[in-house]
């Protein structure tokens, strides 16, 4: 019995000797922050939800000293740790400070909540009690447009930051998010937009199917938020966790709303784009910039599809951004702020 005894007490240290290990490579795999860059936990409001964000800044800052800012927002599924977390970093060591950040109901941010039930009468300090749902995982544009121009209106509040040089960078879903903020929120002032999804493509079909399922879901006939319903298909079906409710995106058109920009606009495409059709969503945006004078530049990663920009586009695309908002965002340290 003692034996066996041992042998299990060995096996279980094995074991644990083994998850120990694998934690510690895993945790070496991360990149370490430079040592001249700080890293902040930061709490966002939304229409009273809290959103969390991982404020990055150079090191050793006076208070007086005023720095360009850059807001990274998440394509599907994505979180602030991610390309946001790597990000990060780079442009804080460039000289920027920056702000990575989970939409409401992503990540580690806080949820909208629905009540299941019918309220009850508030008492005298407004409060019920009652029991809801947590909306987690939408594609809401709509209140992703929102969040993100309540991360704009957080950035600018920063002691260090200078309000008249706020540049947003969007990727994927946040592609399309970043180009419809800039046509509609004057407070930015340079755009970066990666392998976006800009709405192109879509036909008078979807906007009918679109209409009417906001009629269905006004009249309860089916779910007013999409849990069971709304299930992404075909090559977005890896997201399982997320779903889409084309009736908040009616209105909010990256396409049409690039009418509107009058700020410099990079976009960024992977030649063999499989999820889009590139011509119809970054490349058409980038058409109508330029027949409007609007400074822009639309690069192709070649050879790339759209998840390289992730991996082995990662390094050119990132250089193209720095460059970028280098030239239109630093630039203006020498100009008086308006």
């Amino acid at each position: 019995m003692k034996l066996r005894a041992i042998i299990f007490i060995c096996f279980i240290g094995v074991i644990l000797l083994g998850a120990a290990d694998a934690a510690a490579k895993k945790a070496a795999a991360r990149p370490a922050l430079p040592e001249n860059v700080e890293k902040r936990d930061v709490t966002i409001f939304c229409d009273g939800v809290r959103m969390a964000g991982d404020l990055y800044l150079p090191k050793g800052l006076k208070p007086d000293e005023k720095l360009p800012a850059i807001v990274f927002c998440n394509g599907t599924g994505g979180t602030k740790g991610g390309t946001g977390g790597r990000l990060g970093p780079i442009f804080a060591t460039n000289g920027y400070i920056a702000l990575a950040f989970d939409y409401r109901g992503w990540g580690a941010s806080d949820s909208k909540l629905i009540a299941l039930d019918k309220q009850p009468r508030p008492d005298a300090k407004g409060e019920v009690n009652v029991k809801t749902r947590a909306v987690r995982w939408q594609m809401d544009f709509a209140d992703q447009a929102m969040d993100i121009r309540a991360v704009v209106s957080f950035i600018v509040g920063e002691t260090n930051v200078d309000a008249s040089r706020v540049g947003i960078w969007g990727s994927s879903y946040g592609g399309g998010l970043v180009v419809w903020t800039a046509a509609n929120d004057p407070r930015v002032k340079c755009v970066a937009a990666q392998v976006p999804g800009m709405g192109g493509g879509r036909g008078p079909a979807a906007e009918k199917y679109a209409y009417s399922l906001a009629t269905k879901q006004a009249r309860g006939e089916t779910e007013s938020v999409p849990f069971e319903t709304g299930k992404m298909t075909g090559k977005m079906a890896t997201y399982a966790q997320m779903r889409v409710n084309p009736a908040k995106g009616i209105g909010y058109s990256a396409n049409e709303a690039s009418e509107k920009i009058k700020v410099p606009t990079l976009i960024i495409d992977a030649e063999n784009e499989e999820l889009m059709d590139r011509h119809q969503n970054g490349e058409k945006v980038a058409e109508v910039l330029k027949s409007h004078g609007v400074p822009v530049h639309y690069h192709v990663l070649k050879g790339m599809t759209h998840y390289s920009v992730y991996a082995e586009g990662f390094a050119e695309a990132t250089k193209l951004e720095l460059e970028w908002f280098g030239k239109y965002l630093k630039t203006a340290e020498a100009l008086p702020s308006k």
